[in-house]
């Protein structure tokens, strides 16, 4: 009992010092990029997006090298189901109704819907292969592109007259120290899941795909509420789309760099499944342009169901 109680201490401070070491490492290199003039769209769809999926990335890596891709899978897919579920779920009854400006249809909801579909299928054989791995990181790399072109900078008289930045030593301090801390987060938030899935006899797979999915995807469902509270609704419905999109391709085209990625047959049973029908559902909820307090509803009793399945109660 009283390990138990130490390895769950260790996996939420792992998680908090994980998720908290990646806004500060995010915050530092988004200071570095203005400082050296970079344009701030550029700014957004690489080091922003990059940063806010360093927890799935980095402990997917440690995961990958430890022995354990199996927690890379259940960690990818447990994301996404929770960034659509639980985050779009929570955001869409707190704000009672979220209207769509912009048009996903073009080509961010296709990349969506790709991105779920191509992980199905590469995964659905067992094995994900390296060529599938380089494949996805062009997807990555493409989405990033395309991000990049789609914005059409514009800099005011006020822009083109400011002082460029100086890069401060705090900054660069920063940035090495959340690092390294970002590193011991992701390490013992591995080591922490492998140990309480051997004390309670749990699949480590099933422990990813619901706890440290929850864990990772945190931030968003926080930064989601407040922009939710704030009128800024339409923040959730990108925040929640870029995410799933990097996770599928980034997090698992680059952890499988780095070994051999293990297909639990849990995933292929439950988590995949959920994670398509999860798009799906995004897909269909958000094509009229707009998205109840009541799909919300219906968004977080899926979610519900799907950690009650994931352990056995229902």
């Amino acid at each position: 009992m009283l390990e138990a109680i130490l390895w769950i201490t260790i996996f939420i401070t792992s998680i908090i010092v994980l998720v908290k070491s990646s806004d500060f490492f995010t915050d530092a290199a988004e200071t570095i990029g203005l400082a050296l003039k970079m344009p701030k769209f550029i700014i957004g769809v690489t080091i922003v997006a990059i940063g806010t999926s360093l927890p799935e990335l980095v402990s997917s890596i440690i995961a990958v090298m430890s022995g354990h891709s199996e927690i890379v899978i259940g960690n990818v897919v447990g994301s996404n189901i929770t960034n659509i579920f639980l985050v779009l779920g929570s955001v869409a009854i707190i704000a009672k109704k979220i209207t769509v400006k912009y048009d996903l249809i073009g080509i961010d909801l296709p990349f969506l819907m790709g991105s779920a579909g191509l992980l199905l299928i590469t995964l659905w054989d067992g094995h994900f292969s390296l060529f599938e791995a380089i494949m996805f990181i062009i997807l990555t790399a493409t989405y990033i592109i395309y991000g990049i072109q789609s914005e059409e900078p514009k800099k005011s008289k006020k822009e083109k007259k400011s002082k460029k930045e100086k890069i401060h030593f705090n900054t660069i301090l920063t940035l090495i120290l959340s690092s390294v801390f970002i590193y011991l987060g992701a390490k013992f938030t591995v080591e922490s899941v492998i140990s309480l899935s051997q004390i309670f006899n749990i699949a480590t797979e099933i422990i990813a795909i619901t706890v440290v999915a929850l864990g990772t995807s945190l931030p968003e469902l926080a930064v989601s509420i407040s922009a939710a509270r704030k009128g800024k609704t339409e923040m959730a419905i990108g925040n929640v789309l870029g995410s799933n999109i990097f996770n599928s391709f980034a997090v698992m085209g680059i952890a499988a760099l780095f070994g051999n990625l293990i297909v639990p047959t849990t995933m292929l049973t439950i988590g995949l499944p959920t994670m398509v029908i999860a798009t799906l559902m995004y897909f269909f909820i958000t094509l009229d342009k707009k998205i109840t307090k009541w799909e919300g509803l219906l968004l977080v009793a899926f979610y519900i169901f799907f950690l009650a399945h994931s352990f056995g109660l229902a």
